[in-house]
């Protein structure tokens, strides 16, 4: 694979989306919010130009490459999320013992799991909101990130160790990330 002398990633800004760098941290403004974030890595140029963002290295290694384009998609996610937002959706299921499912303040607690008397605690990052409707729990925001671990730490609040997950499959499961279904 021949390596060019520098590696130049871009992405598109659409209308309505403003963008903005301050020395390694980018800054995106639109309809739904504001991120900030900060992309620092050795020799790296971060700048917009002509209603792009431009990710750009000179004399690029191959880790370089992979920077560069890892620093493309995290912006694009930015631009994603202050646009559209992100989605996940999870799943309530049991067989054995009702889950009552509830959010208080920057926690989700999963109360009667198993028939425990105390209940499981899920924490809710910041910018993130989370909704129960019934067996049906949606959490909302527009850092993907954020909202990404807010949901694995609702399915990992109701992980099962040390019993047979063939039998007992109560739980909470991300069946819907981002948008896109997920198979099992």
């Amino acid at each position: 694979m021949p390596v060019d002398a520098w590696i130049r990633e871009e992405v598109e800004i659409p209308e309505g989306v403003e963008v903005s760098v301050h020395g390694s941290e980018v800054i995106v403004k639109g309809p739904k919010g504001e991120l900030r974030r900060e992309f620092k890595y050795p020799g790296f140029k971060i700048f917009v130009e002509d209603g792009k963002v431009v990710v750009y290295k000179e004399f690029p290694r191959r880790k370089d490459v992979a920077i560069a384009r890892t620093f493309k998609a995290h912006i694009a996610n930015m631009i994603r999320g202050v646009t559209e937002g992100f989605v996940y959706r999870l799943k309530v299921v049991y067989s054995h013992f009702p889950i009552t499912v509830k959010v208080q303040g920057d926690k989700v607690l999963i109360e009667n799991f198993l028939g425990e008397k105390s209940p499981r605690v899920a924490k809710i990052l910041p910018g993130v909101t989370v909704k129960v409707k019934g067996s049906s729990i949606e959490v909302e925001g527009i850092d993907r990130e954020a909202v990404g671990q807010t949901a694995a730490n609702i399915e990992q609040a109701t992980r099962i160790n040390k019993w047979d997950r063939r039998v007992f499959q109560d739980g909470i499961y991300i069946t819907e990330k981002a948008g896109k279904p997920i198979k099992f």
